[in-house]
């Protein structure tokens, strides 16, 4: 069983930054990827970014985020983050935290809302 617990969201004007928070308890940290996937009101679930299972390890981003934000992880905090700069009105939306597989499923946490005010 593991537990994500995201935080860091907030209301933020176009052009400036935000930090996103995920930390996890349960299973080992050390054994899974992560990643982040937002929803905006009246749209799908997207993915954003995601990194593997390595502090350090591969990234993978959206196209639509790439050069702007950035995805780390403490494997010895047992957190990931979402480093979000230069972001626009279109990046409005609630930021879920999901876990890789870990035996037979994914976890995410609750979500955190991200507003961007043009």
């Amino acid at each position: 069983q593991v537990q994500l617990v995201e935080s860091g969201g907030g209301v933020v004007q176009a052009g400036g930054s935000l930090r996103l928070s995920c930390a996890a308890s349960g299973g080992t940290f050390s054994n899974y990827a992560l990643g982040w996937f937002r929803q905006a009101p009246g749209k799908e679930r997207e993915f954003v970014a995601s990194i593997s299972r390595y502090s350090g390890g591969s990234t993978h981003y959206a196209d639509s985020v790439k050069g702007r934000f950035t995805i780390s992880r403490d494997n010895a905090k047992n957190t990931v983050s979402l480093q979000m700069n230069s972001l626009k009105p279109e990046d409005t939306a609630v930021y879920y935290c999901r876990s890789g597989f870990v035996g037979s499923r994914y976890y995410w946490g609750q979500g955190t809302q991200v507003t961007v005010s043009s």
